[in-house]
């Protein structure tokens, strides 16, 4: 092989997201107003956030053009490279041919700002102050920081309290980045009040910081709350590293007969993938989607598809979507961003009709691949990723086994160079392994 790297060059960048929306027989079931169990109206989500995002959400067009000023500043770091693990590959002696797709050179280091960017443009379009989010291991909390002082908003950030412990440069960035972050649940709203007179010791869910940030924004008038996955908008702004992969593995004369990311709420197993859907749907294509999740929280594998809050306040609207049910609190897990109870509908769609295979994996397992990656190819994953790299082994030794020669894909989400508490523990022998069923099974 000649490159491992399979560049774009900036004038061959995608210049649109794919909305997969239409291609999809029956619609998503819509979400509900949580006091009347109505379908929402586009006007009702709008107080909640950015105008446009909304429209984004509703709309059937399979192409959505990408703003001018949004692109500018995409260029900083994209198109990012598609890389050849031969390495690996001899390592695992596979016939199979393994890419990754290198999220993590974007600046705050994974595929977050491919959606944080476009809700900021439209926050600032709309004449807002400031977005409010949550962030589980800090990757997207990070990420809206970034954006947002491109384009001179204020972010305010609740941490899940036991990432914000295990990841301290997390906050070193977004406090870099002039975004400020608080650990969750805190003390500066009513319902953080609410889950530490429950549970003082709590570790914090994704939930409760996701109902501590849309409380300060529907108590603001100039501020908006911004989601970084599960709904439908996230996915599509996401597709843009779809887009390039595609362009990427035609380059250099592949198909992918596999896909692979790692699931927590589904925006980068969806970025990914939604721009392949044409083929597999429409087409007819044979190409085995795979979602890794952590048997700490498996949404996919033991959840159950049902209107649920997205939120642990009850404060969201009720979506339907595979979940765990939303007062469910996984362990501290150091995967923060698979810490989820919940999964994007557009995943749940693919998951339902049989376009994907979830799998759960432990966590000494995907450390173990992480390591394995990191002594062959050189970069070190953070652990949601290393959930996609386990996936992508398992895959190889499959194809050795099968003597299949197959391209495998999987998204490298983000680097794992402020996670490294979290190899010393697993170095150290400290971690243990943890199941969960449903909370109802």
């Amino acid at each position: 092989m000649k490159n491992k790297m399979i560049h774009l060059d900036q004038t061959d960048m995608p210049t649109s997201w794919f909305n997969p929306l239409s291609l999809f027989e029956e619609p998503l079931d819509p979400p509900l107003n949580p006091e009347t169990e109505e379908p929402m109206k586009p006007e009702e989500l709008k107080e909640i956030f950015p105008e446009r995002s909304i429209d984004l959400e509703m709309s059937q067009d399979r192409e959505i053009d990408i703003p001018e000023e949004v692109m500018e500043i995409y260029k900083i770091w994209r198109p990012t490279p598609l890389i050849r693990a031969s390495n690996l590959e001899r390592e695992l002696d596979t016939p199979a041919r393994i890419f990754f797709k290198y999220e993590g050179a974007s600046p705050p280091g994974s595929h977050k700002p491919n959606t944080a960017l476009p809700q900021t443009y439209y926050a600032k379009q709309e004449g807002l102050k400031a977005l409010t989010t949550e962030t589980g291991a800090g990757q997207w909390g990070s990420a809206l920081s970034f954006t947002t002082s491109q384009f001179d908003i204020d972010a305010k950030v609740f941490m899940v309290r036991v990432s914000y412990d295990q990841k301290p440069f997390r906050k070193s960035m977004i406090q870099s980045w002039d975004g400020e972050i608080i650990p969750s649940p805190s003390e500066e709203t009513e319902v953080g009040r609410r889950f530490l007179a429950e549970d003082p010791d709590t570790d914090g869910t994704l939930g409760m910081a996701i109902s501590e940030a849309i409380e300060l924004a529907t108590k603001s008038d100039d501020a908006k709350y911004s989601l970084g996955s599960v709904l439908n908008h996230v996915l599509i702004h996401q597709s843009i590293l779809g887009k390039e992969t595609r362009l990427q593995l035609e380059k250099a004369g592949h198909k992918p007969d596999v896909l692979i990311g790692c699931t927590g709420g589904g925006s980068n197993f969806g970025g990914l993938v939604l721009p392949f859907l044409q083929d597999i749907i429409e087409d007819g294509r044979d190409i085995d989607l795979i979602g890794a999740e952590a048997t700490a929280c498996p949404t996919l594998t033991k959840g159950k598809q049902e209107y649920d809050y997205a939120d642990s306040g009850e404060m969201t609207p009720l979506m339907n979507m595979y979940t765990l049910g939303h007062n469910f609190v996984p362990d501290g897990i150091h995967a923060g961003g698979l810490r989820y109870h919940g999964m994007a509908p557009i995943v749940g769609r693919l998951n339902s009709k049989g376009y994907m295979t979830p799998r759960a994996f432990e966590q000494t397992d995907i450390f173990e691949a992480a390591l394995t990656f990191a002594n062959t190819e050189g970069y070190i994953p953070a652990p949601e990723t290393a959930h996609a790299i386990k996936a992508a082994i398992d895959e190889a030794r499959k194809a050795k086994e099968d003597n299949e020669k197959k391209t495998i894909v999987f998204n490298y989400s983000g680097h794992g160079n402020f996670d490294m508490a979290a190899y010393d523990d697993y170095l150290a022998g400290k971690l243990e392994d943890v199941y969960h069923e449903h909370p109802e099974q």
